[in-house]
């Protein structure tokens, strides 16, 4: 949460002629409704499915880069069609990044009323070793805006197979 996904694949799917997809975006699109009133009504397992069918057709698709929630992870089925279908990368944001950058964000309901520390430390707890698991890729946020850090996954991109937009 927080670490970029969202900044970093528009830019990389900018620079690849690439579609962009953010997997909460479109639930949200979807459904007609935020993820915050999705989290309400369906709690979050409700809304952990909707977000595996965003996946599992998302990356059916070609020249498509996608962002997902930051808890996507969790699921073994999303990780297993990530892996499989994708080229996966885990965008290392440290603890103090992650507050600072959700610090004015309303939008989060694992945030919402919470501890930020706490429950940021939670989630990296958690899904940090998910993310290593299944990354082809692993940048480190610190210190890089958007730009480079797409820059940076097209060249690792160019050493794994050609990379060709519409």
């Amino acid at each position: 949460m927080g670490a970029g996904k969202s900044t970093v694949g528009r830019a990389l799917a900018q620079i690849l002629g690439f579609e962009f997809v953010d997997s909460d975006a479109e639930i949200e699109a979807r459904t007609g409704a935020d993820i915050p009133w999705i989290f309400e009504i369906e709690g979050e397992s409700g809304f952990r499915d909707r977000e595996t069918k965003v996946i599992e057709e998302v990356t059916s698709r070609d020249t498509v880069v996608m962002a997902t929630g930051g808890g996507a992870i969790l699921r073994g089925e999303n990780r297993s069609v990530l892996s499989r279908r994708g080229f996966v990368v885990y965008l290392e944001a440290t603890l103090r990044e992650q507050i600072r950058r959700t610090s004015k964000d309303q939008q989060r309901p694992l945030l919402a009323g919470q501890d930020r520390r706490r429950v940021l430390t939670e989630l990296m707890t958690t899904r940090e070793p998910l993310y290593k698991e299944i990354a082809d890729l692993i940048l480190p946020t610190t210190k890089r805006n958007a730009r480079q850090l797409a820059e940076q996954i097209v060249s690792a991109l160019e050493g794994v197979a050609p990379v060709s937009g519409p």
